[in-house]
């Protein structure tokens, strides 16, 4: 991340005592000091101040900021035996959005956890599911998006952080989501969560201050929740890379890497039904998600909100069928089924907050 140089700095200089000055003849270096120390203001760059930095997530109530955000996912499907894959519903292999987001502190509570709303301002919504649709679906599947995109323009979702941005939960998906496909529900519910997990940059924020170069460990791990039906395990490592400027706003950068295993609940894959159809006739379903990521944050040194946002998550989702109690599966081994998928998040502020 290019940084740019403390334009403001000024060296002060002290004063000199009456009858302290040079000698007639003698050559001052106080001007030749002044301009040295001039020109390394001038050079130094901003993520070469010293000390430790705090980098600690402060809301602030009215707070207003304007993002520009995009996602993009593609995906790749593999089975074994070959033709399972012709057994699963139309799945999309390219979604996208493009958006603008106005962000707003809606309160802040006494334990520091805060309501944030979440407007989009636009939004465009594209998946290549009428491509692989049947000709006679193509159509409708395409409106159906293309309603969708002007139905979620001026919608809000209202997301609850705590005080480290990790995120406690959202309202407002079910009325943005209630018109898609079952496929397509899910899967831009979890993107959803993804983009406003990185919007309160969750697990960013270190417990202590922290030097430049300096990496620390975050936890991923959660419980299962009533609107997020999977275990998590994970672990996220994260570097101080430095300071700069964004927009004119003094920011901390960030690099950081993760892990995660992700399982759905054994009662939310009843609910879905086949499952506990399998279990009927004998069969265990293994279902788990891995995922691994990279990205750089640009965090401001004020507040800690976020000014750039730029990850790359991969993941696949692994399902793995096998004969129980005897039960015999039509092919040698157990049925398996791979969904790999990369998305790719670029959040970046838009200008100065507004309160």
């Amino acid at each position: 991340m290019p940084t740019n140089p403390e334009k403001n700095a000024t060296p002060v200089l002290s004063p000199v005592p009456a009858g302290s000055g040079p000698k007639p003849g003698a050559t001052s270096l106080a001007p030749i000091f002044a301009a040295i120390l001039l020109l390394w203001a001038a050079a130094t760059p901003v993520h070469a101040w010293g000390g430790k930095t705090s980098l600690v997530r402060k809301y602030r109530p009215g707070q207003t900021t304007v993002y520009q955000t995009r996602i993009q996912t593609r995906a790749t499907v593999n089975s074994q035996p070959e033709g399972l894959k012709a057994l699963l519903p139309p799945l999309p292999t390219e979604l996208g959005t493009r958006q603008q987001n106005t962000v707003t502190v809606r309160a802040v509570q006494t334990d520091g956890t805060a309501e944030v709303e979440n407007r989009f301002d636009r939004f465009e919504f594209q998946s290549n599911l009428p491509d692989i649709l049947p000709d006679e679906m193509e159509s409708s599947a395409r409106t159906v998006q293309e309603e969708f995109s002007k139905r979620v323009s001026g919608q809000a979702l209202t997301a609850r952080y705590d005080r480290r941005g990790k995120l406690l939960g959202f309202e407002g998906d079910a009325t943005l989501l209630q018109d898609l496909d079952v496929p397509l529900r899910e899967t831009a519910r979890q993107i959803l969560r993804m983009f406003l997990e990185q919007m309160g940059g969750n697990a960013l924020y270190p417990d202590h201050p922290v030097k430049r170069g300096e990496e620390w460990k975050q936890k991923l791990s959660a419980a299962p929740a009533a609107d997020y039906p999977f275990s998590v395990e994970g672990e996220s490592t994260l570097r101080f890379a430095g300071k700069t400027r964004y927009q004119g706003v003094k920011a901390a950068i960030i690099d950081f890497r993760f892990t995660n295993l992700l399982r759905p609940t054994p009662e939310s894959l009843r609910r879905a039904g086949p499952a506990a159809m399998l279990e009927a006739h004998g069969m265990a379903l293994d279902i788990h998600i891995e995922g691994q990521g990279e990205g750089r944050a640009l965090v401001a040194l004020d507040d800690g909100r976020i000014l750039q946002n730029h990850t790359t998550l991969r993941q696949v989702l692994k399902a793995r069928l096998e004969g129980n109690d005897g039960m015999r599966l039509p092919v040698t081994g157990p049925l398996t089924l791979d969904v790999n998928s990369e998305t790719r998040l670029e959040v970046d502020a838009a200008g100065e907050p507004r309160r």
